[in-house]
């Protein structure tokens, strides 16, 4: 499929693999998307800095890398934001077309509905996206599609007049007559208001006058501040909407002189936010903010997972507001065509984004149209046809941070032995600029097709946990060998079912590694060497500072932290021990207010047949000064510290001190012997072993 792809300042149509609709999502043949003079020509023109420029010009993004250099070194940083400077991003945020297919869960939809959706990450410029279904509406018969294409933009206007809150017959400036702005303006008619345009341009205030506002004037050539206090008999305007996009702090402030006492502004565009006391304490000014299409925006629960919010409480939803504005459009009474829009083809995308940059006093917006009659497909695409049949082919599934700074480098240390053969991505422009930048040989959307591939030896995941137990188990039952990041699964049901298939099955099982990598760190490597000549049991106390993560944030999701962290610690026990566990038993902290999660921060204690005990402490409200991973093994009046994988310490064995430049946790270690393993055809962990981790993170969440 075509999609488009913001790059070094430019837009250019890329063919690439169309996603694959996954659980709760809509998959949607595009007619139309809407691009806008706002956010996606701004997103063009910071691709053109220099990453590193704009990495030293972001304080929070140079405290971001200062500290990745810490932990992991300057030289992969510096390979992360090299990879940012050559790849592109996909940009889209609004349009319209018909669904294809659904995925289970979703019920409001069915296969060839016309519908509108919205969502950066979601709407893509593309010929197919999938979208989250609560992102998704049907839209009214007969609707004009190319128009109802806009709908994001008319969402977040529909939701700035609500903010408002005005009463029939009262007055309210918008100030900004871009897109935005006319939208408002017509939707503030319809409800009664006496509309006052502000703008620095003619041609836009023109249209302005024509899309219903009662009054216009250029602040630029006229006292605004006075023209809008003559207009409302000296007390000022009830509510003014600002819907320019500035950096300067002036025309807010400008906007604040001409509201009455006790009025409000609401804030739909953007701009600088120096504001002056004397502007809004005096009137007692509210200001308010209109947060894009409505409530339910930036809330990953009612936008990803499909919770939507009770219709007798919170009545104007995101979703509801997009009903609202395209049964406006489709009953003709919103009027886009006074703003002279243009429509290019998908394949002309570069010469739209170059045009609305260009002749940005002609066009408000423009829309691109796609092929309606396009058959939907996903096939693999190759970029190098020639494989070595000696190499171990790798499928990478995922093409996340860890997979570009850690797994492939790593891999490609190791070309005498991995070849990246295919990079599987849920984005098809992600699997193609992954495959492209580290030279594999295909790359595609469809799992299904890396299954059916021959020519692959290894099918590597590292995408989101919640999708591990399926591919793994998809991959062990079609006869691929798997090595999959962390968690192995994350519920007891799915555990269940994969020791149906490893201890119970009457068909052979292919290889499979789970990547709990610290096993394979030269530090423990040198603490086994210590820890295999004792007599007695072992005493191990580690401590993770796992650091404090926001609560909305994915990494809660599906088993959580200990499933998808905590995990590394417990293999790394059951490597020392060698044992198998006879009890377990923890304790969690009970936090004062919900900054902290209670599964966030947990003690508990492993006791294996050998007799040996370890004390796990893993919590998110420690110092982050502090190193994050620290370890103390105490046998037969020895003792050994672990800090951080960067320094190992010996009391009672005579040994140096060990050091390490950078932490060294075992991720290019473990590749070698996952190399060694699979070709002599050994487990390098043990399925009971890799059963028992899963049952005691999964019993403990």
């Amino acid at each position: 499929m075509i999609q488009a792809i913001i790059k070094n300042g430019k837009v250019f149509p890329e063919e690439v693999p169309a996603p694959i609709v996954e659980d709760g999502t809509v998959l949607i043949k595009v007619y139309y998307s809407c691009i806008s003079t706002g956010t996606e020509i701004a997103s063009v023109t910071s691709s053109k800095p220099n990453i590193f420029k704009r990495v030293l010009e972001q304080p929070e993004n140079f405290i971001k890398y200062l500290n990745k250099i810490k932990n992991i070194g300057i030289k992969k940083v510096f390979q992360e934001l090299k990879y940012f400077t050559k790849s592109g991003s996909p940009t889209g945020y609004s349009l319209s077309g018909e669904v294809v297919a659904i995925g289970r869960g979703v019920t409001k939809f069915n296969i060839g509905e016309k519908v509108a959706a919205v969502g950066g990450g979601y709407a893509y410029h593309a010929e197919f996206v999938i979208v989250p279904e609560n992102l998704v509406i049907k839209i009214p018969q007969n609707s004009n599609l190319a128009e109802i294409s806009t709908v994001a933009v008319g969402g977040i206007a529909l939701h700035g007049v609500r903010r408002a809150n005005l009463a029939l017959g009262e007055y309210c400036v918008v100030f900004g007559s871009g897109l935005i702005g006319i939208l408002t303006i017509q939707i503030l008619k319809l409800s009664g208001i006496r509309v006052i345009a502000i703008d620095l341009n003619d041609d836009r205030l023109a249209l302005a006058k024509k899309s219903g506002a009662d009054f216009i004037v250029n602040s630029s050539s006229n006292d605004a501040v006075q023209y809008v206090n003559s207009l409302t008999g000296g007390y000022g305007c009830d509510a003014l909407i600002f819907t320019a996009a500035t950096t300067s702090s002036e025309p807010l402030s400008l906007a604040f002189k001409m509201i009455r006492k006790k009025g409000k502004l609401v804030l739909v565009g953007s701009s600088g936010l120096e504001i002056k006391r004397e502007d809004i304490y005096p009137k007692e000014i509210d200001f308010l903010i209109a947060t894009s299409y409505g409530p339910g925006r930036y809330d990953k629960k009612y936008e990803e997972k499909g919770l939507d919010y009770p219709y007798a409480y919170i009545r104007w939803t995101q979703n509801r507001n997009m009903e609202e504005y395209c049964r406006l459009i489709a009953e003709g009474k919103l009027d886009l065509s006074i703003t002279n829009y243009k429509i290019y083809n998908i394949k002309a995308v570069e010469q739209a984004y170059t045009d609305l940059q260009t002749k940005i006093s002609d066009h408000l917006f423009v829309l691109l149209e796609y092929d309606k009659n396009i058959t939907y497909n996903h096939k693999t695409f190759n970029i190098n046809s020639n494989i070595n049949s000696s190499l171990i082919n790798v499928a990478l599934i995922g093409t996340g941070s860890f997979a570009q700074n850690v797994l492939i480098p790593n891999l490609k240390k190791l070309k005498h032995i991995f070849n990246l053969y295919t990079v599987m991505s849920r984005s098809g422009y992600n699997a193609k600029n992954v495959a492209e930048m580290f030279g594999a040989n295909n790359y595609t959307s469809d799992f299904e097709a890396i299954l059916q591939d021959n020519n692959v030896d290894l099918v590597l995941i590292c995408n989101r946990h919640k999708f591990h137990y399926d591919y793994v188990y998809k991959s062990l039952i079609a006869g691929k060998n798997v090595f999959v990041e962390k968690p192995l699964c994350t519920s007891n049901e799915q555990l269940k079912n994969l020791e149906e298939l490893f201890f119970n099955s009457s068909k052979e099982l292919p290889f499979i590694m789970v990547g709990y990598n610290r096993r394979f760190s030269p530090y423990a490597d040198k603490i086994k060497d210590e820890t295999k000549k004792r007599v007695n049991p072992l005493f191990i106390i580690y401590r993770m500072n796992a650091g404090y993560s926001p609560f909305d944030s994915w990494i809660h999701e599906d088993g959580g932290r200990i499933v998808g962290e905590a995990c590394h610690i417990i293999d790394l026990m059951n490597y020392f021990t060698e044992s198998k566990i006879v009890s377990v038993s923890f304790d969690n902290l009970n936090p004062k207010n919900e900054k902290y999660l209670v599964s966030d921060n947990k003690s508990l204690i492993l006791r294996y047949e050998d007799g040996s005990l370890c004390n796990i402490h893993y919590f998110a409200l420690g110092n982050e000064k502090l190193s994050k991973e620290y370890m103390e093994l105490h046998f037969d009046g020895k003792s050994i510290i672990m800090d951080n994988y960067q320094k190992l310490y010996y009391y009672g064995i005579d040994k140096k001190t060990y050091t390490t430049n950078n932490i060294e946790k075992g991720h290019f270690e473990e590749l070698k012997i996952l190399a060694q393993k699979l070709t002599k055809n050994e487990l390098p962990i043990e399925l009971w072993d890799l059963v028992q981790t899963s049952q005691i993170t999964l019993n403990i969440t």
